[in-house]
């Protein structure tokens, strides 16, 4: 095999035994829609490389760094096997100089002690990923450098969902991301959430370490966090919602991650699903959109490409679109000029310490440090044997205890006669958990119309108006989204108009009612806990750093903690709201307890109709 001389693409993906080498010519895009897509082509199409600020096109905040959507046109295709490949590759290691991370541990610390207290401990999100560069330059030529880490890679990685080089004539992307983004293959959707993250020690990975972590509380919420915040992704990408496989292993040579794997159906174009799944919750936080705001006004300059993706996209032989999409991590960027980058990052959760989170930038960019040369190679025993362990496989399957069986078994029709033809409006207040409510919504029969709260819309006609979760703080009037959805809970009360108020929505409603509110000293982000529910015990997922605090309200039935007074649900003639989330994968039973909450609002509905 011989290196191409002009802009070229080696790839090897998981499970295969070969090495794709794409070759073509390079260009430019003003937005995913405009990457220009060859009908007729069978095989892999073009190969864009998506920087972060691509989510500006979804009204996003992003620090506008200028880097380039840029895709490689595809043009020559063939399959290598990878001893060919690396006989071909330089042998000896790339030369560093220098080298140091952007923003120094010291300051990376504080940045997650800020990022706790003012950000998720204040109701903004349930956690953030806030990322750091360590930077340096590569002697010599780039690219030899880079075909010499990506041969390291090929030897000594493993668990990569791609290994792969990117070379565009201006910049080298050369990495071993171990997660995929988002796949489309015969209208099969599937996306991979990956968190949690298990250092290996200096010796490999062992037993009782890996057992360790699988029972750390911190670990485990994390991964639920970005399980949930993917379901809401493909609530918007896929027919009827995805459906949960997992959680498994994925062991690379210096961590080991838990992950999950999402599939659903749809049929919409690969850009449009590129688009409304920008970005990864594992590399940007929850909720999406405000996390994009947190992220920018903490890291305070552009991210490049780091927690963007590779999209190979292409066609099959019937016609059908394919799309197989990494998320740029684990990667280094090399320029023309020999800089080096390689971009790393934390996700911060409630439980998160800054010590834990400086050193988990450190095991992450371990790969690709020895690719560099700049750490060992690292190693450990077999992913196989690990998995294998009865204790471990116990583990990992007592992670789905407790979760939602709506999300993790085939959907099955739940349709009740009651809600048949009904029609809901439900008000997304920031967080797209509105996406999976309405799939539960719509499997119970009814009609759904979702509109933002920033819409011109009208609640009148529908039989339910539920007003949605968010980010904020619900007793700040002075916030335009937190008046405007008070104007509507109001509009509803005074009408008698059946309503349905969850989290956000919920604390709105009960401040409304004359319910005090509290902020949390320690948030609820991310957490299931068993509650009394209206007299039965249930296990809910609450996302929340504010609460309503109990006081008797005549015609009100109310269940709070009788210790701390929090109101975890209220229900009266026309309205109904809970604190916890009934879509969220953390609630086991919430198409139960939804339909059991709407039933009664819609019934009233339709009786007080002449």
């Amino acid at each position: 095999m011989e290196i191409p001389a002009g802009p070229f693409a080696l790839l090897r993906r998981e499970g295969r035994e070969h090495v794709e080498v794409l070759t073509g010519t390079v260009g430019t895009a003003p937005s995913l829609a405009a990457l220009p897509l060859r009908p007729s082509l069978v095989g892999p199409d073009l190969l864009a490389v998506v920087p972060y600020r691509q989510v500006r096109e979804r009204g996003f905040e992003a620090v506008d760094d200028g880097a380039p959507l840029s895709y490689l046109r595809v043009d020559g295709c063939a399959e290598v096997p990878t001893d060919e490949v690396l006989a071909a590759l330089p042998a000896a290691p790339p030369r560093v100089r220098g080298g140091a991370f952007d923003v120094p541990d010291n300051a990376y610390a504080q940045m997650v002690e800020d990022v706790l207290r003012d950000e998720i401990g204040r109701g903004e999100g349930s956690n953030f990923v806030i990322h750091r560069v360590y930077e340096a330059s590569v002697d010599g030529d780039p690219l030899t450098a880079a075909l010499a880490a990506f041969a390291r890679l090929l030897r000594d990685e493993r668990g990569a969902y791609w290994t792969f080089l990117v070379h565009t004539g201006t910049r080298t992307f050369v990495g071993a991301s171990p997660e995929r983004h988002v796949s489309v293959d015969d209208g099969l959707v599937m996306m991979n959430p990956i968190s949690g993250t298990y250092r290996h020690p200096a010796g490999g990975p062992d037993r009782d370490g890996l057992l360790a972590f699988l029972a750390d509380r911190k670990e485990i919420d994390e991964l639920y966090m970005v399980l949930d915040e993917e379901l809401k992704m493909m609530a918007t990408v896929a027919d009827v919602g995805g459906q949960v496989v997992g959680p498994y292993l994925k062991q690379m040579a210096h961590l080991t991650h838990t992950e999950y794997l999402l599939v659903g159906r749809g049929s919409l174009d690969a850009r449009q699903v590129l688009r409304e799944t920008m970005f990864a919750p594992t590399v940007v936080g929850s909720p999406i959109e405000n996390a994009c705001r947190v992220i920018a006004r903490h890291e305070r300059r552009g991210r490049d490409y780091y927690g963007g993706v590779l999209a190979l996209i292409g066609q099959d032989s019937a016609g059908r679109q394919t799309l197989d999409a990494p998320i740029l991590i684990r990667t280094a960027v090399i320029s023309a000029a020999g800089s080096l980058r390689v971009p790393v990052g934390a996700t911060l959760v409630r439980h998160s310490t800054p010590a834990h989170e400086v050193a988990e930038t450190y095991a992450k960019a371990a790969g690709v440090m020895a690719a560099l040369g700049l750490r060992g190679s690292g190693g450990g025993s077999s992913p196989a044997l690990l998995v294998a362990d009865d204790d471990v496989r116990a583990a990992l399957e007592r992670r789905n205890g407790t979760l939602a069986r709506f999300w993790l078994e085939a959907r099955s029709s739940v349709l009740s006669p009651v809600f048949a033809g009904r029609r809901v409006l439900v008000v997304d207040a920031e967080d797209t958990f509105t996406g999976m409510l309405a799939h539960q919504l719509r499997a119970l029969g009814f009609a759904v119309t979702l509109r933002s709260y920033r819409e011109d819309f009208d609640c009148e006609g529908f039989d339910l108006v539920v007003v949605g979760p968010g980010p904020g703080d619900p007793g700040d009037l002075g916030d335009p989204k937190i008046a405007r959805l008070r104007e509507i809970v109001d509009q509803l009360l005074e009408a008698r108009q059946p309503m349905l108020a969850i989290c956000l929505g919920h604390q709105i409603l009960a401040g409304a009612l004359g319910l005090p509110l509290h902020r949390k000293d320690t948030p609820y982000q991310g957490m299931q806990r068993e509650i009394d529910f209206f007299g039965r015990a249930e296990r809910v997922g609450f996302y929340s750093t504010y609460t309503a605090l109990y006081s008797p309200l005549a015609g009100v039935e109310v269940s709070h903690d009788p210790l701390s007074g929090e109101v975890h649900a209220l229900r009266g003639a026309s309205f109904a709201g809970v604190q916890f989330h009934p879509e969220s994968v953390l609630t086991e039973h919430g198409i139960d307890l939804l339909r059991e909450l709407v039933g009664p609002l819609v019934y009233a509905g339709r009786q007080a109709r002449p």
